[in-house]
């Protein structure tokens, strides 16, 4: 006498991760790597955007109260931190536009503003680098997900051929394999997107800050300018 099966246990996650194609379970797989990657990002971009705030908030306080433009800068310049290296790129520039005996005095603005610019977009280069991996995760995953979901269901029809019949027995573990590939899809990708769009808001935050500290910072040098020209 034959053993009844029990037709939820062929519709269980694991059962219908092992008994998929191979085509759907690379599918599943990479979906599932993508998505573990994307928090690892998640979580340590949301550290390190926390710490680089931090240390805005420090810098600035250190900075309004520093007296000495060289010394403060000898004090801050080793530290790895976007803004003592934007800090640092209008020192040196200074430096270099000052060494001469006769100083142009908007050309020296002009080459100021330049380095800070250029140094802020570098920083903010850097901090954003891994934020593309996100956006791709959140644009693709859904499309990858949906191929798994087409695959499974070209599997289903290739079933119902082959078994000659269309009972829930056959249909169901190929749908449910395509619908659970579009779940892992939009699993990978709605986190990605949410944190993508949050962090870009908090880099853009930063970028702001970063810039009003190069606009001050100038503005310090050009007064300085017109007292040493």
């Amino acid at each position: 006498m034959s053993v009844p099966v029990d037709p939820s246990s062929s519709l269980s996650l694991t059962h219908l991760v092992l008994n998929a194609s191979i085509v759907v379970q690379i599918v599943m797989a990479g979906l599932v790597l993508a998505s573990l990657w994307s928090w690892a990002i998640i979580f340590s971009f949301g550290t390190r955007i926390g710490s680089v705030r931090k240390a805005i908030d420090a810098f600035e306080i250190e900075y309004r109260e520093a007296d000495d433009i060289d010394e403060f800068h000898r004090r801050v310049s080793v530290r790895d931190q976007p803004i003592a290296r934007i800090f640092s790129a209008g020192v040196s520039e200074w430096r270099r536009s000052t060494s001469g005996k006769s100083i142009d005095r908007e050309a020296t603005r002009e080459r100021l503003a330049t380095a800070m610019g250029a140094a802020t977009a570098n920083e903010i280069d850097r901090l954003a680098d891994r934020l593309s991996f996100l956006a791709t995760v959140g644009s693709v995953a859904p499309f990858v997900g949906l191929f798994g979901t087409v695959v499974g269901i070209m599997n289903s029809f290739m079933g119902i051929a082959g078994a000659e019949s269309s009972s829930i027995a056959v249909v169901a573990p190929g749908i449910a394999e395509a619908l659970f590939a579009t779940a892992i899809g939009l699993a990978a990708a709605i986190p990605a997107v949410i944190a993508y769009n949050a962090f870009s808001h908090r880099i853009n935050r930063v970028e702001q800050r970063l810039n009003r500290f190069a606009d001050g910072f100038h503005a310090t040098l050009s007064r300085r300018l017109e007292l040493e020209a």
